[in-house]
C-alpha cells in the first residue's frame, strides 16, 4: 500500500535545513531567523533541487502564526505598556505613519497601485519582536529602561498591526483588491467588521477570562503535565479557529486574545514555559514557509528596489524613530537604542505581505522585496546595535552637538529648588524604582530616613514627585544624575536595579564624589555577587541567599518552639 509522505518530507526537510542553517547563522553571530528563512528559500520552488509541498507548508505556517500570536498575547502586559506609554504610544504611532509614508512613496514612484503601496509601506513599518528581544538580551538591555521603552514601542506596533489585519480585508475592495461576495458598501463592511471584532473581544473578556482559567484549573488538578500542555495548545488553536468561524476575525487575532486572557491567570507562567518548545518549533516552520515564497532573482533583477527597501527599513525608519524620541525629551542613549531596535522587519511584515497577496493587493515582487529587506535588515541588526556605544562615546566628545540633539534640559533631571534640606544631606540615594526599590523605600519611610530616588523611567519620576517623594530622572551611570541626587553629601547608595552590568559605573562615580559613602547592591546570583564584591562594589545581597536565610531562620524558629506556627508570608 502506498502512502503519501508529503507532510513527513516537508517537516524533515524544513526542520533539518533550519537546524543546520540556523546553527551556521548563530556561529556567524547572526539571528537564527536568518538561517530559517534561507532554509525556506532552499526548499522553495524558486531554487533548484528538492521542492517541499507548498500547500502543506502553508497550513503549517498558519499554525505557526497562531502559536506566535498566542505567545505575543501571553507576554503582553498592559502594566509594562502603561509604564512607558508617554513615549511608546505617540512614538510608535507616528513612526508607523512616517515609515508607511516612506515605503508607500517609494512604491508609488515605481508605478505601483495605491493599495499595493500602502500594504508595502505598512509591512516595512513594523519590527520583529523576536529579533528585538534577542538583540536586547545580547546587549544586556532587556530589563534596562531603554530596553523596556523599546519593548513597549514594539507592543504598540503589534497592536496596531492586529488592527490592520482586521481592517485590511474590509478596505481591500476600495484599494483595488479582491472584494468579498457581498453587496455591502466599504463603510458598512468596516462597521460590521469592527462590530464582529468588538463582539469577539467582549466575549473573550466576559466569558473567556473566566472559562479558560477554570478549565486549566480542572486539568491542573489531574496532576498531568502533558494534559496541561495539551489543554493550553488546544485552547489557543480552538479559540483562533472559533474566532474565525463564529466572528469572522482572523486566526491571528483569536490566538492573540487567547494569550491575553491566559496572561491574567495564575497559570500564565507555567503555560508560557510548557508551550514554548512547541511555539518555537512551529515558528521555525512559519519562517521556513515564508522563505519558500521568496524569489532570489529579485536581487538580480531589481537590485535598486532591494536597496531602496533596505534603506527605508534601516535608515528611514530608524532616523524617524530617533528624531521622535529626542523630540519627546528623552536622552540620546534612549533614542539610539530605540532606533537600533527598529532597524529590521519580521513576522508581522510576513503576515501582512501574505494577506496582501491573498487580497490581490500586493504583487509577488512586493512580497519578495519585503523578504529581501527582512533578510538583510535582520542580518545587519547586530551591526546596527554595535554602533550605539561608539556613537554615544563620540557624542560625549562633542558636548555642544549632544546638547543640541537633546533639546531643552528636562526639569525632571534635577531636584526642584523647593526640595527640603533633609533630602540634600545625610540621605540615602536609591537607584531603581522596581519591586525591590519600592520595598526598600517603604522601610526607609517607616523609619523616617530621608531618601532620593534616581530612576530612568520618566513616568515613574513624575508619579514620585506627585506623591512628594524627591526623585531625579536619568541613567544613574551618568555622573550628573548622581550629582543631582546630591550623592556627595549622602550617607548611602542603594542600587536596587536589576541592571548589574551598570553597577560598576555607578559605584565608581559615587566613590569619586563621596569616598566614604556606604554602597549596597542587589545581585541575582552568587557568581555575580562575588565579582561585584571583588571589584569593591560594596555590600552585595543575593536574592536566593537572602531567601534561604529567611527560610532557615523560620524553620529553626519552628523547631525551637516545638510546634507548628501559623502560616506567615515573607
Amino acid at each position: 500500500m502506498e502512502h503519501s509522505v508529503s507532510l513527513i518530507t516537508t517537516l524533515a526537510a524544513g526542520f533539518g535545513l533550519a537546524l543546520i542553517l540556523g546553527f551556521v547563522a548563530a556561529k556567524l553571530k547572526l539571528p537564527a531567523l536568518v538561517g530559517y528563512l534561507v532554509a525556506g528559500i532552499m526548499i522553495g520552488p524558486a531554487t533548484p533541487g528538492f521542492v517541499a509541498d507548498a500547500q502543506i507548508a502553508s497550513q503549517l505556517a498558519e499554525v505557526g502564526v497562531m502559536l506566535l500570536m498566542f505567545g505575543v498575547g501571553l507576554h503582553f502586559s498592559i502594566d509594562d505598556l502603561m509604564a512607558v506609554r508617554k513615549i511608546a504610544l505617540p512614538g510608535a504611532i507616528v513612526q508607523i505613519v512616517v515609515a508607511t509614508a516612506l515605503g508607500a512613496g517609494v512604491a508609488l514612484f515605481w508605478g505601483w497601485s495605491l493599495g499595493a503601496a500602502l500594504v508595502f509601506g505598512v509591512s516595512l513599518s513594523v519590527a520583529s519582536t523576536v529579533v528585538l528581544l534577542k538583540a536586547l538580551e545580547s546587549q544586556g538591555l532587556t530589563d534596562a529602561a531603554d530596553g523596556r521603552i523599546a519593548i513597549g514601542w514594539l507592543v504598540v506596533e503589534d497592536l496596531a498591526m492586529v488592527l490592520v489585519l482586521v481592517l485590511l480585508p474590509a478596505l481591500a475592495p476600495s484599494l483595488g483588491g479582491k472584494a468579498a461576495a457581498t453587496d455591502r458598501s466599504t463603510a458598512m463592511t468596516i462597521v460590521i467588521t469592527l462590530a464582529q471584532v468588538g463582539g469577539f473581544v467582549a466575549f473573550m473578556l466576559v466569558v473567556g477570562r473566566r472559562l479558560f482559567p477554570w478549565i486549566l484549573w480542572q486539568v491542573t488538578k489531574t496532576g498531568s503535565r502533558e494534559l496541561f500542555t495539551l489543554s493550553v495548545v488546544a485552547a489557543a488553536v480552538s479559540i483562533a479557529y472559533g474566532s474565525a468561524a463564529l466572528f469572522g476575525v482572523s486566526f491571528a487575532l483569536g490566538a492573540f486574545f487567547a494569550g491575553m486572557v491566559l496572561r491574567e491567570s495564575e497559570f500564565s507562567a507555567r503555560a508560557a514555559e510548557q508551550t514554548l518548545p512547541l511555539q518555537d518549533a512551529f515558528a521555525v516552520l512559519f519562517f521556513v514557509s515564508v522563505g519558500m515564497l521568496f524569489d532570489p532573482m529579485v536581487l538580480v533583477d531589481e537590485p535598486l528596489h532591494v536597496l531602496a527597501t533596505v534603506a527605508v527599513i534601516v535608515f528611514g525608519k530608524t532616523l524617524a524613530a530617533a528624531a521622535l524620541v529626542l523630540a519627546l525629551g528623552y536622552p540620546a542613549r534612549t533614542a539610539l537604542v530605540v532606533a537600533a531596535s527598529l532597524a529590521q522587519v519580521g513576522e508581522f511584515s510576513f503576515i501582512l505581505a501574505g494577506l496582501g497577496m491573498a487580497l490581490n493587493l500586493l504583487p509577488k515582487e512586493g512580497n519578495s522585496l519585503i523578504l529581501a529587506g527582512a533578510l538583510i535588515s535582520i542580518a545587519l541588526n547586530p551591526v546596527v546595535f554595535g554602533t550605539v556605544q561608539p556613537l554615544l562615546q563620540w557624542l560625549q566628545r562633542h558636548p555642544k552637538l549632544a546638547a543640541r540633539l537633546e533639546l531643552a534640559a528636562n526639569p525632571l533631571a534635577e531636584l526642584p529648588m523647593s526640595t527640603e534640606a533633609k533630602y540634600l544631606a545625610n540621605q540615602v540615594v536609591l537607584v531603581g524604582w522596581g519591586r525591590v526599590g519600592k520595598l526598600i523605600a517603604g522601610a526607609l519611610t517607616e523609619r523616617g530616613i530621608p531618601f532620593v530616588v534616581a530612576e530612568s523611567n520618566r513616568e515613574a519620576v513624575e508619579s514620585l514627585r506627585a506623591q512628594g517623594i524627591p526623585a531625579v530622572w536619568g541613567d544613574a551611570t551618568e555622573p550628573m544624575v548622581l550629582v543631582q541626587a546630591h550623592i556627595r553629601e549622602a550617607r548611602a547608595l542603594v542600587i536596587a536595579t536589576p541592571e548589574t552590568l551598570q553597577v560598576r559605573g555607578m559605584v565608581e562615580t559615587a566613590r569619586t564624589l563621596n569616598p566614604h559613602i556606604a554602597v549596597v547592591v542587589r545581585s541575582h546570583n552568587v557568581e555575580e555577587a562575588t565579582r561585584l564584591e571583588s571589584d569593591g562594589a560594596g555590600t552585595v545581597f543575593v536574592g536566593e541567599t537572602e531567601l534561604a536565610k529567611s527560610m532557615i531562620g523560620h524553620v529553626l524558629g519552628l523547631v525551637a518552639l516545638g510546634a507548628p506556627a501559623a502560616p506567615l508570608r515573607h
